[in-house]
């Protein structure tokens, strides 16, 4: 799908090296940083200012670099159409999927015990971050010459599963790795991702995705 050698290249290596610092972070830096501060600062500081120094800026600063030879560019990506609107409709689903389990096992719908105000934080910032690097970089940057839905397909699959990958770092240092295959939770990331890769390509608007994956990751942290 990608034409330029030059992005292709790119592309290749960006990815290489985003997954293993990414991996040096979440298996190594995490640790340092909760032990040096509480968990609220940490939190903050993870999400806010590391995340986004890692994932984000690296992100948007390669989409306008190569904002030519992508699906849609920097500024493009960040307006909305009357048509986008639409796809909003899309959290109602979201919120009945999530909903129903803890509205049937708990006789109704109460805010988790474990939902802190920093958790606000967290949504806002892994909303944009993940976005930015898997729809906004990763899934633009082979959208370009796509030039049948099949191929629109296969690039928002193959982009789901390395939305899936992301998170085996943070699974491993949580030791759930195993768990979340055994019990097919991962299968939950790969549809999120493929929705998520479809409103992008559908409106070229990465708030789409955004707000979606905001509004998802709210209602786990609040009642789940």
């Amino acid at each position: 799908m990608i034409k330029n050698k030059r992005l292709l290249a790119v592309l290749a290596i960006y990815t290489v090296l985003f997954y293993a610092a990414w991996a040096v972070c979440e298996l190594v830096f995490k640790d340092i940083l909760y032990s040096a501060a509480d968990n609220m600062t940490a939190g903050i500081i993870r999400n806010a200012i590391v995340k986004n120094l890692v994932w984000t800026v690296p992100a948007l600063l390669l989409v306008k670099r190569f904002e030519s030879e992508l699906y849609v560019g920097l500024k493009d990506m960040f307006r909305f159409k009357k048509s986008d609107f639409i796809y909003l409709s899309i959290a109602v689903l979201l919120g009945i999927i999530v909903l129903i389990r803890p509205v049937m096992s708990k006789h109704g719908l109460y805010i988790s015990e474990s939902f802190k105000p920093s958790d606000i934080v967290t949504v806002l910032f892994v909303g944009i971050t993940e976005e930015a690097v898997f729809r906004g970089w990763l899934l633009n940057a082979t959208l370009k010459n796509a030039d049948t839905d099949t191929k629109k397909y296969i690039a928002a699959a193959v982009n789901s599963v390395m939305f899936l990958i992301i998170h085996f770092p943070i699974w491993i240092h949580d030791g759930v790795f195993a768990v979340n295959f055994s019990s097919m939770a991962f299968v939950s990331i790969i549809v999120l991702s493929i929705v998520f890769s479809m409103c992008f390509i559908k409106t070229k608007n990465l708030w789409i995705p955004i707000i979606l994956h905001m509004f998802y990751d709210l209602l786990v942290f609040m009642f789940v």
